[in-house]
């Protein structure tokens, strides 16, 4: 019933949008900050591996992410420092108009649990709830945005090559 109304509800709809709206405006900030006044990364990915997140016994909790984060993103620094400001100026942007919105709430919640993952908790759980409304709703949280002309266009182009690719391996 819950998911109905989410996905169905002109009402939903516009509750989704305000939501949309103060999360995209959050991530699109986040991010022009970063892309405008520069960004480094690696001193916050340092302090993650150095610190990393302790459950009560005192043992490493997510021992794997501090492996990714040591061998993977601390070496690659410049491709993360490229990605963050640019993934969060472009999730919020998607947000706020409403442009493929659940691809852009998607990313933004793996980026959401990213930070998580290193031990920043700040307003995350908020965004993360709130982001799974987001993705919950589907269609509907982009209804009074970009989304109502973007994704039927994308429906049809890909059905149109759907539909060549059948006939192709038919013949």
């Amino acid at each position: 019933m819950f998911n109905h109304f989410l996905r169905e509800n002109k009402i939903s709809a516009a509750i989704l949008t305000i939501i949309r709206l103060y999360l995209g405006y959050a991530w699109f900030t986040a991010g022009w900050h970063k892309v405008v006044d520069g960004f480094d990364a690696s001193g916050y990915l340092a302090n993650a591996v150095a610190n990393p997140v302790k459950g009560p016994d005192g043992s490493m909790v997510y021992g794997w992410y501090v492996n990714f984060l040591e061998s993977f993103a601390l070496p690659n620094i410049e491709l993360f420092n490229f990605i963050v400001p640019w993934g969060e100026t472009l999730i919020g942007l998607g947000l706020m108009l409403g442009c493929l919105t659940t691809a852009a709430m998607f990313f933004g919640l793996v980026m959401n649990f990213s930070f998580f993952l290193a031990g920043t908790v700040s307003h995350n759980p908020t965004d993360i709830f709130l982001g799974f409304i987001i993705l919950t709703a589907g269609f509907n949280a982009g209804k009074y945005g970009l989304d109502r002309w973007v994704v039927p266009f994308i429906r049809k182009t890909a059905k149109t090559y759907i539909g060549k690719d059948k006939a192709k391996a038919e013949a």
